[in-house]
């Protein structure tokens, strides 16, 4: 092969190294490009796969939330209890339904905020802010009328 090149003039050789040059710089843009390809595929596959994950587990956190009052162990009767949804889940008048039904004055044994969480998850910035005024009894009663 190389007797085959050696036996072709100055120019002839330097057009076959061009061409040969120029044959590996497209062929490299190919693969580079199919590789890039391929990389992207496989982002857009995974990223599809954590959106779909997160988005179940709120679906999986929006249904706790709603059917929290009927377990067991919620802090308060499921009639007591009122879906805010935002900034906190619940507000709960504990001893109210109760107190009212058997025909004695009613009253509230204690007015609770409820936030439901699901695994790991944590307080939102918000939802801290509402809990230490709650804890620092930044609590009160309004009453609003409009004439």
């Amino acid at each position: 092969m190389f007797d085959f090149i050696s036996a072709l003039s100055k120019t002839q050789q330097i057009l076959i190294f061009f061409a040969s040059a120029i044959i590996f710089f497209i062929l490299g843009k190919i693969i580079g490009s199919l590789l890039e390809k391929a990389k992207i595929t496989k982002k857009i596959q995974t990223e599809r796969n954590d959106a779909v994950k997160r988005s179940r587990a709120v679906i999986g956190g929006q249904v706790t939330e709603q059917l929290a009052p009927l377990f067991p162990d919620f802090p308060a009767r499921y009639d007591e209890v009122k879906f805010i949804g935002k900034p906190v889940d619940f507000i709960a008048f504990k001893g109210l339904e109760e107190s009212c039904d058997n025909g004695e004055k009613c009253h509230v044994d204690e007015v609770l905020f409820i936030e439901v969480k699901t695994g790991n998850s944590a307080l939102s910035t918000r939802e801290r802010a509402i809990k230490q005024a709650v804890d620092e009894g930044r609590v009160r009663y309004v009453l609003w009328r409009k004439d």
